[in-house]
């Protein structure tokens, strides 16, 4: 379980302002560890954290351990998914939002879309509630990184 996500069982995060915060700490300490910036985070429908996690491909060497992903694991086996939110600093690519879709995750908030645009609208066109902040923090964090570091962006994104 992620040092985030154990910290308090008990905490409600009513606004997506206060999920969020929870993603972008996930970013920021993956940026910190010497990875991507991305950061995830699974509630609830009570707003209560079930897990959280960061982009670690570049930290642990493992390609399939996207933020989403991470958060995913952390927030362990649910019985059913369509009730909960996936918070995420960046809009998901289709690997993340495939990840949604076959656990029917029933919304997604996004912190930036600036830097990337990932499966959103194929994820509204099949029913999943898609909200974008636009948070100027995360646009300036992620553009930074693009910025500084264009090739494991793109092998990130699956791009040569």
């Amino acid at each position: 379980m992620s040092a985030i996500s154990a910290a308090d069982p008990d905490r409600i995060y009513a606004t997506d302002a206060e999920k969020l915060a929870v993603a972008t700490a996930e970013a920021i300490a993956g940026l910190e560890e010497g990875g991507i910036p991305i950061g995830a985070a699974v509630f609830d429908e009570a707003g209560r954290l079930l897990g959280s996690g960061r982009n670690q491909r570049v930290q642990g060497g493992n390609p399939a351990l996207h933020g989403e992903t991470a958060a995913f694991l952390d927030a362990g086996r649910q019985r059913s998914y369509r009730r909960t939110t996936m918070v995420t600093t960046l809009s998901p690519c289709w690997y993340c939002s495939g990840l949604v879709r076959q656990f029917g995750i029933g919304r997604v908030v996004i912190g930036e879309n600036r830097n990337f645009v990932g499966g959103e609208d194929w994820l509204r066109e099949n029913g999943t509630t898609v909200d974008v902040v636009q948070d100027p923090e995360l646009i300036r964090v992620m553009g930074d990184f693009i910025a500084a570091n264009p090739e494991l962006w793109n092998e990130d994104i699956g791009e040569e």
